[in-house]
């Protein structure tokens, strides 16, 4: 990437949000925790979450988590949650729609979890500017591992929820992110963080949860390409 190219994304990443009050997109796993978390670090002040259900509005769309359990992570940290329900073919509107909505409150900066997919920080980027907001992306161009291990050291609990088909066995659902199970997916040849989609978790507890959150695990499911673990919180 030409120099150039690199500083007007770095300069698009790189925003300032200490005192000022940020929303943050929720997919309930172990990159939007981490990103909130630091941001909050940082000296931002969180005041709603922001999660897309599918069009039934009984799960968060990618994560596929119970909308139940996403209200008690909401909870949990004390911050509110906007959930809307949408098709992808509708997704960028509704979202438009709830950050005219949160502009209003004189939100200003919206926290993503991305680190490397390029075209997910030019979209998240152009949409926020759309209502002049600003995306702040904290965990962009990290190296992965140490962001597994600022999450594992801080005490964050992220349990694996779905992997996909052919990249990852089902066996690996229910399991909590440690060093072991990184390891073992190193040695998998697996990407640790799950970039790609390779597996995606949900994060039951950890230092700004007032308290954990207890999953019970029904069985498995298949959708989309990816096995599910079915629970209830």
């Amino acid at each position: 990437m030409p120099i150039e190219d690199r500083r007007k994304q770095d300069r698009a990443v790189a925003v300032v949000v200490k005192g000022r009050p940020f929303f943050c997109s929720w997919s309930g796993g172990k990159d939007a925790c981490l990103a909130l978390y630091r941001a909050m670090q940082e000296g931002g002040v969180p005041r709603f979450l922001v999660t897309m259900l599918y069009e039934d509005g009984k799960a968060s769309r990618g994560h596929k988590l119970p909308i139940d359990l996403v209200n008690q992570q909401a909870l949990s940290i004390g911050v509110p949650l906007i959930a809307r329900k949408t098709s992808w073919e509708g997704y960028e509107s509704a979202l438009l729609s709830i950050l005219g909505e949160l502009r209003l409150e004189g939100i200003e900066v919206g926290i993503f979890g991305d680190i490397e997919l390029e075209g997910h920080r030019e979209w998240v980027s152009r949409v926020c500017s759309l209502v002049d907001m600003h995306a702040y992306l904290p965990l962009w161009d990290n190296k992965r591992d140490d962001l597994l291990e600022e999450l594992i050291n801080a005490g964050f609990k992220a349990t694996i929820v779905a992997v996909r088909e052919n990249v990852l066995d089902k066996r690996f659902l229910g399991m909590t992110l440690d060093k072991a199970l990184l390891q073992e997916f190193t040695d998998l040849g697996i990407d640790a963080s799950g970039e790609a989609g390779e597996y995606h978790t949900v994060v039951t507890d950890g230092p700004i949860f007032s308290s954990p959150l207890l999953l019970e695990a029904k069985g498995e499911e298949y959708f989309d390409g990816h096995w599910f673990l079915d629970m209830s919180p």
